[in-house]
């Protein structure tokens, strides 16, 4: 069942790899197929040897639907956001390195640039470490979230959150790239940031980008 949206979870974790989000079996992608059945990675599998048959089908209480894996030990984690969070159906753990390694000196990642702001949709707000499989993982990030799709978790990660497998891994990409801007921009001076009024205006939709 599910074979589709198991290829596009492939397909998207792929992605991840390729935009360098992750290295060899890092993080995990997930999504929502109703409230009872969700789709996740594996656990400790390299994306480039997956196939459908790898991808976990579980239900709302973790338990395993279909898949002879064993699913990402972000599980728990997982579910807490989804259970949270119903207007969210697709969630994606990284490890870029560039975004990490903002939450490693600040607790915030101003949406200073274009990208983060329509993307990300505000300032990323950098969540307390908290041990990795852990509950309490999804616990920070719903607190942190706010109006943002994404959290940086200390010490470890990235959470990126979304409607769909494409706008998150969109959302994760351009928060590496305005990250790297943004440790440039702090190394050889002070950044400039944008007002609250700034900030809304560029989400304002001006019906001019994207083909519908």
């Amino acid at each position: 069942m599910y074979e589709l949206e198991k290829q596009q979870l492939i397909d998207c974790a792929r992605n991840m790899v390729t935009n360098n989000l992750v290295v060899l079996s890092g993080g995990n992608v997930s999504c929502r197929i109703s409230d009872e059945v969700f789709l996740v990675t594996p656990s400790a599998m390299r994306y480039e040897n997956m196939v459908q048959e790898d991808i976990v089908v579980i239900n709302a209480k973790g338990e395993i639907l279909e898949g002879n894996r064993r699913p990402s030990s972000d599980l728990k984690a997982l579910l807490y956001i989804y259970n949270q969070r119903r207007d969210l159906n697709a969630i994606i753990h990284t490890h870029q390195p560039y975004a990490t390694a903002v939450g490693l000196i600040t607790d915030c990642l101003p949406a200073c640039l274009t990208s983060i702001i329509d993307t990300a949709n505000d300032n990323v707000r950098v969540a307390p470490f908290t041990v990795s499989s852990d509950e309490g993982m999804g616990i920070l990030t719903v607190e942190y979230l706010g109006d943002s799709k994404a959290v940086i978790l200390c010490n470890h990660g990235v959470v990126c959150v979304g409607g769909s497998l494409e706008e998150v891994l969109e959302t994760a990409v351009y928060l590496e790239e305005g990250s790297k801007a943004y440790l440039a921009a702090s190394a050889a001076g002070t950044v400039k940031l944008l007002s609250k009024e700034q900030i809304m205006q560029e989400m304002e939709d001006r019906g001019n980008y994207g083909q519908f």
